[in-house]
């Protein structure tokens, strides 16, 4: 008796293929009518002014939130967001893109994070140290700037709090970046690398895995992980820690992947331009402080109390010299809400009557993702 079959019926490809044609020729009627809409919001607002004038970071953030909130599978929430951010960073451009400058050279995880946070339609301005990507924002010779702030594993990065002391910016975003770490070089074996070239932080991330791996090659400190990776391809037994990314750009061999120390490794951004921005509903404040007597007792948490009474979250607190004098110090504090927002106001206004320094540096959306 023959046994009887399942009823498996393929679906007709060729249906489907004309179903998903018929979609891509609607999401791209649709990306163009939103970019005209785009382009007309500039216009109303700004008929003379450049991109860098309409363009509302908070606004965006509150759209991403959208997206994630929409999304129903089986996209994940971060294909979504990348998706959306790179529709909307296309549709900005349309008179001329946002100039963005970062730690370069090009390859770095700091140009990783411009494209993550304004995606790929913008003009992206490597410069060679975190002073001068501050000083060509405040020249207005680019709109914004990226520079890392902290890291998971190795803490704050101090050069660029450091320029905060001097620069009249203010913080406008955030980026978080999970960051992979590779090895990489011209030759093809560990036994031919005499030295390893990355900056500080990366040798740092990576001290545990070189240890094992490496422990007699010399370990070389750089300005940045490209730099290294542009040594690594102009000398034959140098090798480079960077993300993948260098390794396509320099044309480099990947030694190893993924050699950070901590899983969880990741690197927060701070976006930098010239105002501050309205509130998007999920924001953040970052404070620049000094005590009016460093060595009173409880000069601190006299100059933070109204943060307590207020009900405000204080989420981190870095101190730093103030170069103004021997063993003074200032303090960045990231408070949750908006400067604007009822109770952090009037705790900040209590926190300004003493406190002997006091700026805002910024009160910026939440990073997204």
């Amino acid at each position: 008796m023959a046994r009887s079959r399942k009823n498996n019926k393929q679906p007709d490809l060729s249906a489907v293929r004309q179903q998903i044609d018929a979609l891509d020729a609607q999401l791209q009627e649709l990306i163009n009518q939103r970019a005209r809409l785009a382009q007309q919001v500039g216009i109303s607002k700004h008929q003379d002014g450049h991109t860098v004038d309409f363009y509302r970071p908070e606004r965006e953030a509150q759209v991403l939130r959208q997206v994630i909130e929409r999304n129903e599978g089986p996209l994940r929430d971060e294909e979504m967001v990348r998706l959306f951010r790179e529709i909307m960073s296309a549709c900005l451009a349309q008179q001329e893109p946002l100039k963005v400058a970062f730690l370069g050279p090009e390859g770095t995880y700091t140009q990783a994070a411009v494209f993550k946070h304004f995606g790929h339609s913008v003009r992206a301005l490597a410069l060679p140290s975190v002073p001068e990507v501050f000083q060509d924002v405040a020249a207005g010779d680019a709109d914004f700037g990226v520079v890392a702030v902290e890291n998971s594993t190795e803490g704050t990065v101090t050069n660029t709090l450091d320029c905060f002391l001097t620069s009249p910016l203010h913080i406008c975003g955030e980026v978080e970046l999970r960051i992979h770490h590779c090895l990489m070089g011209r030759m093809k074996e560990f036994s031919d690398i005499q030295r390893v070239c990355a900056h500080a932080q990366a040798l740092a991330q990576c001290r545990g895995w070189l240890d094992e791996h490496l422990p007699d090659v010399e370990r070389i400190a750089v300005a940045s992980n490209a730099e290294g990776a542009r040594r690594a391809r102009d000398e034959a037994d140098t090798a480079a820690i960077a993300g993948e990314t260098a390794a396509e750009v320099y044309g480099l061999n990947l030694l190893a992947q993924e050699i950070e120390d901590r899983p969880d490794n990741s690197t927060r951004f701070l976006v930098i331009g010239r105002k501050i921005l309205a509130p998007s509903g999920l924001d953040k404040t970052t404070l620049m402080l000094a005590t009016r007597h460093d060595d009173a007792s409880g000069a601190l948490y006299g100059l933070l109390e109204p943060l307590a009474k207020h009900g405000i979250s204080m989420t981190r607190i870095e101190s730093r010299p103030s170069r103004k004098g021997k063993w003074e110090y200032v303090f960045f504090i990231d408070i949750a809400g908006h400067a604007s927002d009822a109770g952090v106001a009037k705790a900040l206004e209590q926190l300004k009557e003493r406190a002997a320094l006091y700026r805002v540096l910024g009160s910026y959306p939440r990073s997204v993702l």
